[in-house]
């Protein structure tokens, strides 16, 4: 179930921490996640799992919204996850939806995963159209962080996470397929009736970018955790 699902994947997580403290962590955010995270904050009050020399780096992040804003992932992963833990904040990165320059900031988010020495291990939702991160159908299997105008299906189910609707950005900054894929390790969490479909096109079905997820067969170390109804 989705209980089970989620304390897998925490359990995988907690245990790539225990064997590197300074561990290079890949970040997702949106409703599948939100147990996760709460499970994650659980295990460093109650078993003393320690974050302090971690590095995390999200997916994404909307375009135009400040990190004060509810609905940007910045104030998510605050929420969920950072306040919660013994995290620096100094080691917590988004992309920088408000830069003036977003495709120098791109670049700069690029460089600083690099500088840290990539993604150790990268953890992923998967979209209701199969995309991973921001990566919207036709996106390049190897592309790299950059804006994206988003998907009209993915901005009627974001919305609703919006207390008013037309607030919803219509483009984001998103870690590219490429990127993705140079993670050492990835794990990606599906819980829900409405993932089964997409799920069984992204693990059994042909490599397209029509489905970015698909794109995951090519890795060497990833796991795909689902509970029985995403697995239906």
């Amino acid at each position: 179930d989705t209980n089970a699902a989620c304390n897998l994947v925490a359990a995988i997580i907690a245990n790539a921490i225990k064997e590197k403290p300074d561990l290079v962590l890949g970040l997702a955010t949106g409703r599948t996640m939100e147990q996760l995270y709460a499970r994650l904050a659980e295990m460093h009050r109650n078993d003393g799992l320690d974050f302090s020399r971690c590095r995390t780096f999200n997916l994404d992040e909307y375009i135009g919204l400040p990190v004060e804003h509810p609905g940007s992932y910045r104030y998510y992963m605050n929420h969920h996850l950072f306040n919660n833990i013994n995290i620096d904040p100094a080691n917590t990165f988004l992309p920088d939806g408000m830069a003036a320059d977003i495709k120098a900031g791109c670049a700069a988010y690029e460089q600083k995963i690099a500088e840290c020495g990539g993604i150790d291990l990268q953890l992923l939702g998967i979209g209701a159209d199969g995309h991973i991160g921001f990566n919207e159908p036709l996106s390049s299997l190897c592309s790299r962080t950059r804006d994206k105008t988003l998907d009209e299906s993915t901005i009627k189910v974001n919305s609703t996470l919006f207390d008013n609707p037309d607030e919803m950005p219509r483009s984001a900054i998103t870690m590219g397929v490429g990127t993705i894929l140079d993670a050492r390790s990835v794990v990606l969490l599906a819980t829900g009736k409405s993932k089964a479909e997409i799920i069984a096109k992204a693990v059994e079905g042909p490599v397209t970018s029509m489905v970015t997820a698909s794109a995951l067969q090519f890795h060497q170390k990833c796991r795909i955790v689902v509970d029985e109804d995403a697995a239906a």
